[in-house]
């Protein structure tokens, strides 16, 4: 299972020369779980740089993925990791599913079970 970071999904869906790093997971609907609060974060970068018809675009292919809510549980997990609010919520995420986190996120450099791509 893998959990994409937001700005990983930024890099793939602007088909920058960082995007084949995240590629293969993207790709890989049948093992792609979604936090919700990534759905949030790509929807509102690209509706603000690019229009609501390209923001509706990338939330109907991240969609094809397993989106996963937010619920009491998870922000409970997530408040115990010493990281940003969407960065706990985006990692809490991939912890209960067992999943690989893909990232370029620095906050992320050092912690077990993510792939982590430095800029």
């Amino acid at each position: 299972m893998n959990v994409i970071d937001s700005s990983a999904w930024l890099e793939y869906f602007a088909d920058t020369d960082r995007a084949d790093f995240f590629a293969d997971a993207i790709e890989d609907s049948d093992h792609l779980i979604v936090p919700s609060i990534c759905l949030y974060e790509v929807f509102k970068k690209v509706l603000r740089e690019r229009g609501e018809d390209a923001a509706i675009r990338i939330i109907s292919v991240m969609s094809f993925g397993r989106i996963v809510d937010l619920d009491a549980s998870l922000a409970l997990e997530a408040a115990r990791h010493s990281l940003p609010l969407a960065d706990s919520i985006i990692y809490s995420t991939a912890l209960r599913f067992g999943a690989t986190l893909w990232t370029q996120d620095s906050h992320f450099e050092h912690i077990s079970g993510v792939r982590y791509f430095p800029k």
